[in-house]
């Protein structure tokens, strides 16, 4: 039974989910949360505090000693939004990375907001229809709307609760000019949001992170406190809303009014918030009130789940293919391939082919040389993005393919991914790719062999395909102890084209695989 551990380094605390797969489904084994605010001073200087460093160090160490006593199989540890805005991420990163062993991967706005999604619809009730998803952290705020657990739209705002604080909140009780200008920052933001997100027929709001968890306990006590003295009187609507357990729209808006007028002590006692959660409720509860009035919504539901949940659920979906969670995992991940193509004008009928040969290299030729299984998709993936580069100019447009594919979002692939699907696509004109190169300067030289493997079956696949969308070749392949034929069966009009082509590669082919490449007509 393999086990996975996910660790997100947030910009308010940091947090380690530890799970087993039992029966193609993960079981959560442990868990673990520490406040080390280390986007406290990101958001005020630009830079890390060497006290805040140290004290997510710490944590780390602590996790890490979970981590090995639980013996698991793959770690992926993730940073927010302090690490996407510190000047010095590169040196905590490096840091990290000398102490634990483990490289600490900064994601997007958008890519926590998409692994959010996953972790929630994974594992909530009642998350399949159209639900809108919001999550409050200490430096942004994701906002997504989800329909039969796939994302429609997502916006990551910076409406942080540790970053509004350091900005607006840094006297106590909280000032009437901070929490004025404060409120202008989040309707303006908020406006933003609605230019992407329409929440219309929305039949359940869930909140996740610390501050949803807060300000749902608080509620709760708030409406447990009126339970006993209205009893008989409360409406259907609030009755069912207490049921449900929603934190209804007018009480969080009435915590933020109330919390905003109290002192650090006062706040502390408040059922549900707490000493750590008391510094910053002022700024996460106004975002809360304002984003569900604005919104029109009644109110939200807390889900524990969250961040981790999606990376383990992502570690799951890519390992285990009788998971659930596998086929949702890869259709996402390839729409977001297809979108980004569209983005950039390519035309897909032409560019289908081209993927569908590669594919077909790519398994028929296993035994030859031996890449892990992810690169049939990091292929693939290459293959529909290849000419992405002629939007910016069709002179030199691989140089420009890898540089708008490793730049872009593609929901699913870690940094390193899109490195390594960049640089496959890179290398499909003159040149081949050498130690140097910018595009494989961010892939672990271990790594190397494989993209020159996959370049090599890309430009035969390219070569297979000479503007030809209506008349697609098919092609037969045969590896012998010193040789490879490739046998072709020419179309309605011809094959002299891709012959021609194919044979050019050969001397490529037999640089990386060490044997010779025959093409011949059927």
């Amino acid at each position: 039974m393999p086990t996975f551990a996910a660790i997100d380094v947030g910009s308010n605390s940091c947090r380690l989910k530890i799970a087993k797969v039992i029966s193609h489904r993960l079981k959560t084994v442990a868990e673990d949360r520490e406040v080390t605010r280390l986007g406290a001073s990101v958001f005020d200087a630009g830079l890390i505090s060497p006290e805040a460093m140290a004290s997510t160090l710490r944590a780390l160490k602590r996790f890490q000693r979970a981590v090995q006593a639980h013996g698991a199989d793959r770690i992926r540890v993730v940073a927010t939004s302090a690490m996407r805005d510190a000047r010095n991420a590169a040196a905590f990163q490096a840091w990290v990375q000398a102490e634990t062993g483990w490289n600490l991967e900064v994601i997007s706005g958008l890519e926590e907001g998409r692994l959010i999604h996953l972790g929630v619809t994974s594992g909530e009730p009642g998350a399949g229809g159209r639900v809108l998803l919001i999550d409050l952290g200490g430096g942004s705020c994701e906002i997504t709307l989800s329909e039969h657990k796939r994302i429609r739209e997502t916006v990551s705002l910076p409406l942080g609760a540790v970053r509004l604080s350091e900005d607006f909140l840094q006297s106590d009780p909280a000032p009437t000019d901070g929490l004025a200008r404060m409120r202008r920052l989040i309707e303006r933001e908020l406006r933003r949001a609605h230019r992407k997100i329409r929440p219309d027929h929305v039949s359940l709001v869930i909140a996740t992170s610390g501050t949803a968890a807060a300000l749902a306990e608080a509620c709760r006590a708030v409406k447990s406190a009126k339970s006993t003295t209205t009893r008989g009187t409360k409406s259907a609507a609030t009755r069912a809303a207490a049921m449900a357990g929603l934190a209804e729209t007018r009480l969080v808006r009435k915590l933020a009014t109330r919390l905003a007028k109290m002192s650090l002590p006062e706040r502390e006692i408040v059922p549900g918030i707490g000493p750590r959660r008391a510094e910053i409720i002022v700024a996460g509860a106004e975002v809360y009130a304002e984003l569900l009035e604005s919104f029109g919504l009644p109110g939200f539901r807390y889900s524990p789940l969250g961040l981790r949940d999606g990376i383990l659920a992502q570690m799951l979906a890519a390992q285990d293919a009788r998971a659930l969670v596998h086929r949702e995992f890869e259709h996402e991940r390839w729409e977001s391939v297809l979108a980004t193509a569209r983005r950039y004008g390519v035309d897909l009928r032409q560019a289908d082919p081209v993927r569908a040969h590669a594919v077909q290299l790519f398994r028929e030729l296993k035994p030859l040389h031996g890449m892990p299984l992810e690169y049939e998709t990091w292929l693939a993936a290459a293959a529909i993005l290849r000419d992405t580069g002629k939007f910016i100019n069709h002179q030199g447009h691989h140089r420009h393919t890898q540089y708008i594919v490793s730049s872009s979002e593609l929901y699913g692939y870690t940094r390193l991914e899109r490195t390594v699907v960049s640089a496959i696509a890179r290398y499909l004109g003159k040149s081949r790719p050498q130690p140097g190169d910018r595009a494989l300067r961010n892939i672990p030289s271990e790594e190397h062999k494989n993209v020159h493997c996959a370049v090599v079956l890309l430009r035969l696949a390219e070569a297979l395909n000479q503007d030809r969308a209506s008349d697609v070749l098919r092609v037969a392949v045969k590896i012998y102890p010193k040789r490879v034929y490739l046998e072709l069966r020419p179309g309605r009009t011809g094959a002299e084209l891709e012959l021609w082509s194919l044979r050019k590669e050969s001397g490529y082919f037999r640089e990386v695989f060490g044997r010779e490449l025959f093409v011949a007509l059927a």
